[in-house]
């Protein structure tokens, strides 16, 4: 008969290793679950940064293909009007030649080399020129203007062509850019949606703060602005702190960085390209900080996808990134390239 034996209870001493044990495993996962979500906000604000940088960097791109494409535009509307008004002042010497023709078989009848210029394809005349010497010598006159007339209005159609072929690469490439932005944003405001409510509160509350802190009180110290053409363009910069960073944007009531640049100073009379990157060229550059006036254009970046205006006292003035106003910030917080004096 079998014997049936009461299980092997654990040992005092089993039990207290395995309880320690699994105490330990809880305050391990106690710590993690509250290490974790600190240091995903921490990982999430710094690739919301810099995929708002990279947005940043894709704006000012964009802005150039925009800028190439309104000028492209513009360059076909002149053709496409050239070539209008060539192909009118065309058909009335072709229209006086049918006078010089007409007249000329009423005193006899047309000479054979006209009626070959007027038939259905006059074109095919224009490459039997030993035909012209047949011809008086005002007929002759009347056709080599014609003659180079069409040569200039199949010139101008053949760049007017060239024109709207680029024209049609320029919106493409638009589109694509302005995807690209696009989806760095989404991407950006997904990560922000993944933190909890109190987490998005407190990265909202840190932004509205920064904007709040940065109004006409800032200490810019009392250096001059380096002209009175600079002074005008900041002090017009400085009405607009609090007007909303949107990207292309170049006011009067939102910009990009390089939009409020050239707004400013547009109003105070001076023109600037649109991007950042060609602003770079302007006016004479300042390698120095310590150089720098209120007024001059500060640049930043590698690849100078940022600018704003120097202020003062190691200040600057900018339209620093979306979900961000127009305000003032210290000219450290970025890698500072050089500036420029304009006007």
């Amino acid at each position: 008969m079998a014997s049936h034996r009461r299980p092997k209870q654990p040992s005092r001493a089993r039990v207290s290793v395995l309880t320690a044990t699994a105490a330990a495993a809880v305050a391990l996962t106690s710590q993690a679950a509250h290490a974790d979500p600190q240091e995903s906000k921490k990982d999430v604000k710094e690739k919301v940064d810099k995929l708002y940088e990279d947005a940043e960097a894709a704006t000012e791109k964009y802005n150039g293909a925009k800028e190439k494409h309104k000028k492209l535009q513009k360059q076909v509307e002149n053709l496409q009007d050239s070539v209008a008004r060539g192909q009118g002042e065309l058909n009335k010497m072709r229209d006086g030649l049918g006078s010089m023709a007409t007249a000329q078989y009423r005193s006899g009848g047309i000479d054979p080399s006209l009626q070959l210029f007027l038939s259905s394809d006059p074109d095919n005349y224009l490459d039997r020129a030993s035909a012209m010497d047949q011809l008086s010598t005002k007929q002759s006159d009347a056709l080599k203007k014609i003659e180079t007339k069409q040569q200039s209005l199949a010139q101008q159609r053949k760049e007017a062509t060239g024109k709207l072929e680029d024209l049609a690469s320029t919106r493409e490439e638009l589109g694509e850019k302005k995807a690209k932005i696009q989806g760095k944003l989404s991407k950006a405001q997904g990560l922000l949606n993944s933190l909890s409510a109190k987490e998005r509160e407190r990265i909202d509350a840190k932004q509205d703060r920064a904007d709040r802190t940065s109004d006409k009180r800032a200490d810019l110290g009392k250096t001059p602005p380096s002209s009175g053409r600079a002074a005008a363009a900041f002090a017009a910069a400085k009405g607009k702190i609090g007007s909303p960073y949107v990207w292309g944007a170049t006011g009067p009531s939102s910009f990009d960085c390089s939009g409020l640049t050239s707004w400013a100073y547009q109003q105070a009379g001076v023109s600037l390209p649109r991007t950042s990157q060609a602003q770079a060229n302007a006016g004479t550059r300042i390698s120095s900080q310590s150089q720098l006036k209120p007024g001059d254009l500060v640049f930043f970046y590698n690849d100078l996808h940022h600018v704003g205006f120097y202020a003062g006292n190691g200040q600057i003035l900018h339209a620093p990134k979306p979900g961000a106003s127009v305000r003032f910030e210290s000219i450290n917080n970025m890698p500072f390239m050089f500036g420029a004096r304009v006007g």
